[in-house]
């Protein structure tokens, strides 16, 4: 017996709903369930909310399933009748995923594109208990088995790099310091004012060199990924730092700020997406003083300045090479009050 579905509104659903119907999948009518690292705009409507417990880190997800009735946590409390893992992009991520799943459910279901290495995680898997049945559909795969033992499939809680930044699997530049960024650090002029806020953190590189600048009194860091910003903490242990866990682009600050730094992100899984690094733009105007400035680093093809000409009254690129640009945008053209 299952819960009461709909149509399903996207591909990597439409997978979860072949294997209930068709290929004898079950999902209990009681006890509570599992999801683990959904995205926004999956189509979790095989779980009901009031039962179903979304573990999801970032921000725009968390929010977006809460809203939706889901129980939003961090981290998984089980144990559970059932656990869904949807594959992240990072192998090492999807290990962690599926061992954290299998160590509080005796059913665990696997959902993931091909790009995004579900075969190989299942030829893995297959190794190491039964699969009952694979779902074959839009470029992907659905499997699900019981029993097993992932426990060697735990990532790490941290790792360092250059033996003194504190990383984790999975996390973006989780193995060497990312070269758009250190780029960025060296094109910044000395004086940047007092308050500065750091767009889309990460583990917190970029703020870590500003606060040793003279005259920094606030730096403020803003993540989305609730790890990153845990492995922030970790690497700035200085009072004017202050975390934000939040979506950069709708975060609205504490005050004006003198300078916005910022290496965003322009990818959503595999695809592409300039579209976030101009909504970073637009945000860093929205937060910046009369005078302030945006110090942004960028892939050299990403069609960024039209935006920034929008959204500023000086723009100009100070630095880079063939791989990166450094952007300065000077004066928020918005009206002020």
């Amino acid at each position: 017996m299952i819960c009461s579905v709909r149509s399903p509104k996207h591909m990597s659903q439409s997978r979860l709903f072949l294997a209930v119907a068709n290929f004898g999948l079950t999902v209990p009518v009681v006890g509570r369930i599992a999801v683990f690292a959904p995205r926004t705009g999956n189509d979790l409507s095989l779980f009901q909310p009031e039962r179903c417990d979304v573990i999801q880190p970032f921000k725009p997800c968390y929010d977006a399933f809460a809203s939706e009735g889901y129980r939003s946590v961090l981290r998984e409390v089980g144990p559970y009748a059932l656990a869904a893992v949807i594959l992240p992009r990072a192998k090492a991520l999807s290990r962690d995923l599926i061992a954290r799943a299998a160590a509080v459910s005796t059913c665990v279901i696997v959902d993931g594109q091909k790009t995004d290495g579900i075969d190989s995680i299942l030829k893995e898997v297959r190794k190491r208990c039964t699969v009952q049945q694979v779902v074959s559909k839009a470029h992907g795969k659905t499997f699900w088995f019981t029993g097993g033992c992932f426990s060697d499939w735990r990532a790490i809680d941290q790792q360092k790099i250059e033996d003194k930044y504190v990383t984790r699997p999975g996390l973006f530049s989780a193995d060497g310091i990312d070269p758009a960024s250190r780029i960025l650090i060296e094109a910044l002029p000395k004086n940047l004012g007092k308050s500065v806020v750091d767009l889309g953190a990460g583990w917190g590189f970029l703020s870590y060199e500003v606060l040793k600048r003279e005259g920094i009194q606030r730096v403020d860091l803003v993540e989305a990924d609730h790890d990153a910003l845990d492995c922030a903490r970790r690497n700035i242990e200085d009072k004017r730092a202050g975390f934000y866990w939040a979506d950069a682009v709708q975060w609205t600050g504490v005050g004006r700020y003198d300078t916005v730094i910022s290496n965003p992100p322009f990818h959503s899984g595999r695809k592409s997406e300039p579209e976030l690094g101009i909504r970073f733009i637009e945000a860093a105007a929205n937060l910046l003083s009369p005078s302030g400035h945006l110090w942004m680093v960028a892939n050299r093809h990403l069609p960024y300045e039209t935006a920034l000409q929008a959204a500023f009254v000086h723009f100009e690129e100070v630095a880079g090479n063939n791989k990166f640009k450094v952007l300065h945008a000077h004066r928020p053209a918005r009206k002020q009050p």
